[in-house]
């Protein structure tokens, strides 16, 4: 599929999300460019057609996200709903539960599991950026981890093996007791 093709398809849908999280019409347009910039220049990346929408709205908020953190504007995770898809999966996955049980997380183990595990920032920028004690940041982001693995042994009835790794089967997203709500 070509990027025009994939620009008629999904361009509007992106420029509400991105103007429902800048608010500002002059830097949606910059921020939709973005976008599509990066959709055409990493368009070989998607294995699945399938989940091109998933995979525009994920390039979407990254940007926007890419936005608030170079100008050092807060960013409120929560408010914004930057863990939360703009769009629906016909299939309950483990990103489902992975999205809830992170989003349900106390913000102060959100923000740096966020800025380590997603974005791929040093914890020590994060700490920067937080203007918070390294030792802090390390232990919040041990602590979301922790509570991500029990989120899954709590939802789903998943169990850690003996090597410590989480095993088990994603439950019917009506059995599910994060993404049911």
């Amino acid at each position: 599929m070509t990027t025009k093709t994939i620009w008629k398809l999904y361009a509007d849908a992106i420029k509400h999300f991105i103007q429902s999280k800048v608010k500002d019409a002059a830097v949606t347009d910059d921020l939709l460019q973005d976008t599509f910039i990066k959709v055409h220049t990493k368009r070989e990346s998607l294995k699945d057609d399938s989940k091109l929408k998933s995979w525009v709205f994920s390039i979407a908020r990254y940007t926007v996200y890419d936005y608030f953190r170079q100008n050092k504007s807060t960013l409120d995770l929560a408010d914004n709903e930057f863990l939360a898809e703009d769009i629906e999966e016909s299939e309950h996955t483990e990103k489902d539960c992975l999205r809830g049980i992170i989003k349900n997380l106390p913000k102060k183990y959100q923000t740096p599991l966020f800025l380590a595990d997603i974005k791929g920032m040093k914890q020590a920028e994060i700490a920067r950026q937080l203007q918070l004690p390294l030792p802090t940041i390390k232990s919040q982001i041990q602590r979301a981890r922790t509570l991500i693995a029990k989120g899954f042994m709590d939802c789903c009835g998943f169990k850690l093996n003996e090597e410590g790794y989480l095993v088990g089967e994603i439950q019917e997203k009506a059995d599910c007791k994060v993404c049911s709500h």
